[in-house]
């Protein structure tokens, strides 16, 4: 059985397990970060020196980036429906992944820092807004990307881009800032919450 190294509310394990719940897959979580078992403890450093969570344990494979293990685990078990074959299909759902992880983080960092997690160190108030700024830019990047070509991120059928950047929108619905009106993303989030695999990673503020 595969292990899985981190708490549940950390939204890069979440894709992990929201991943291996479409796909059917049985896991043991182990509880690793803040609040749980320090990931400095030489145990976990010596599975992931980089000391941070998710690690995917799969035999002899260990694994340490959330969207690379969610990848890995749509290809070994032969899920195309979730990760296409197709060269063309497959890298654009993968650019809407490394978007996720990349410029849509990125945009929130500061704000949700300070403002859900407590951080004085966040940043300056001006940090602070300019971060809300972008956060509901890249919000509205994915809104016109939803109106035209959506009911997906990458289109009609639902992939694992949905699972990576559906929970960077549930971060943003849940946390307390004020945000724009971005239907086709509202819409977007009641479809992928109606997903059974979905239930328990959607809701809630995540760390």
């Amino acid at each position: 059985m595969i292990r899985i190294l981190g708490k549940l509310q950390s939204i890069n394990v979440r894709k992990v397990l929201w991943t291996c719940d479409e796909i059917g897959l049985e896991y043991q979580r182990e509880d690793w970060g803040v609040g749980t078992q320090p990931t400095s403890d030489p145990a976990f450093r010596a599975i992931n020196p980089k000391g941070l969570v998710p690690v995917l344990v799969d035999g002899d494979a260990i694994l340490t980036e959330s969207n690379s293990i969610v990848r890995y685990l749509a290809a070994k078990h032969g899920r195309d429906d979730l990760l296409p074959e197709a060269p063309l299909a497959r890298a654009r759902v993968e650019e809407a992944m490394d978007w996720q992880a990349t410029e849509f983080n990125a945009a929130w960092r500061v704000a949700f820092s300070a403002l859900v997690r407590g951080n004085p160190a966040a940043g300056s108030p001006e940090q602070v807004a300019g971060s809300l700024r972008e956060w509901n830019a890249m919000v509205g990047l994915l809104d016109d990307r939803l109106a035209r070509s959506g009911p997906y991120a990458c289109g009609e059928a639902f992939t694992v881009a949905d699972i990576v950047v559906g929970l960077s929108v549930n971060r943003w619905f849940q946390s307390p800032i004020e945000r724009p009106d971005f239907p086709a993303v509202g819409n977007y989030f009641e479809r992928l919450r109606r997903r059974p695999a979905a239930g328990p990673y959607l809701g809630g503020t995540t760390d």
